[in-house]
C-alpha cells in the first residue's frame, strides 16, 4: 500500500480509517509540550532530580535512538520504559495528569469534517495515551460520538508503534488492513508499520490537512 499525499484520490476499497489523536485532530503546541513535560516532571520526582535534568535524560534517549534505528522516533511511553517506569505508571500519570479540556476546544471544521467520513467509512482512533484522557481529547474537540472506539495505551498496553493497537483496532473495525487508511502526524509512530501491515496511511502536518480529507474521497 501507500502513503496518500494532499490531494490523492482515495481508492474505492478503502471502507476504514484509523485516526492518531494528538497533534493530528488538533494542532496545539503548548498541549503538546504539557503531555510530554508532565510526565517528565513526575518522572523527575521519583527520581529525586530536577525537571530539567529529566528533560535532558529524555531528550539524550530520543536522540541517541533516532541515531541508532535510522531517525526513528521513539514514544515516550517506550523512552519512560526503558528508564524502569512501566506502561501501567505511564497509563496512571495520563489518566491523573492530563486535562485536554483545559487547552483545547469545540472545532466545528473538524466536526463538519469527520461527520462527512463518518457517513462513508469506519473510523476508530489509536493513541499511546490512555482511553479516558484521549476520549477527554475527542470531547473537548467535540467529535466524540463519531468514534464508538479508542483503541489506547491502556487496551493492549503497548506504546505505538507497536503492531497490537492496530490489528485489535482491525478486530473492531471487522476490516482487513487494506481496507483501511491509517492517518497521523509522525510517520514513524502512526502509519509506518501499518504501511508494513498492508494498510494505506495519510501523513498530516496537524488538523488543517485532516480537514481536506474528504475531498479525497468522493463522498456525496
Amino acid at each position: 500500500m501507500k502513503t496518500f499525499n494532499l490531494p490523492s484520490k482515495i481508492p474505492p476499497y478503502i471502507k476504514g480509517f484509523i485516526f492518531d489523536i494528538d497533534s493530528t485532530l488538533y494542532t496545539s503546541p503548548k498541549y503538546a509540550f504539557e503531555q510530554v513535560d508532565c510526565q517528565v516532571r513526575e518522572f523527575a520526582k521519583l527520581r529525586g532530580i530536577s525537571a530539567d535534568e529529566a528533560r535532558k535524560m529524555v531528550a539524550d534517549y530520543r536522540k541517541k535512538f533516532a541515531e541508532e534505528h535510522n531517525g526513528s522516533k521513539v514514544s515516550l511511553g517506550n523512552t519512560l520504559l526503558s528508564f524502569g517506569i512501566p506502561i501501567e505508571q505511564s497509563i496512571e500519570w495520563r489518566k491523573t495528569l492530563l486535562s485536554p479540556q483545559n487547552f483545547l476546544d469545540k472545532d466545528n471544521k473538524l466536526i463538519a469534517e469527520i461527520k462527512t467520513l463518518s457517513r462513508k467509512y469506519k473510523l476508530i482512533c489509536v493513541t499511546n495515551n490512555p482511553v479516558l484522557p484521549a476520549r477527554k481529547t475527542l470531547e473537548a474537540l467535540g467529535v466524540s460520538e463519531f468514534f464508538e472506539n479508542i483503541v489506547g495505551l491502556d487496551t493492549c498496553k503497548k506504546s505505538k508503534p507497536a503492531k497490537e493497537p492496530f490489528i485489535y483496532a482491525l478486530k473492531l473495525l471487522h476490516l482487513h488492513p487494506e481496507e483501511c487508511i491509517a492517518v497521523g502526524d509522525r510517520f514513524d509512530l502512526d502509519i509506518a508499520l501499518p504501511l508494513d501491515m498492508g494498510m494505506a496511511g495519510i501523513l498530516v502536518n496537524g488538523v488543517e490537512e485532516v480537514y481536506q480529507i474528504s475531498k479525497l474521497c468522493d463522498i456525496i
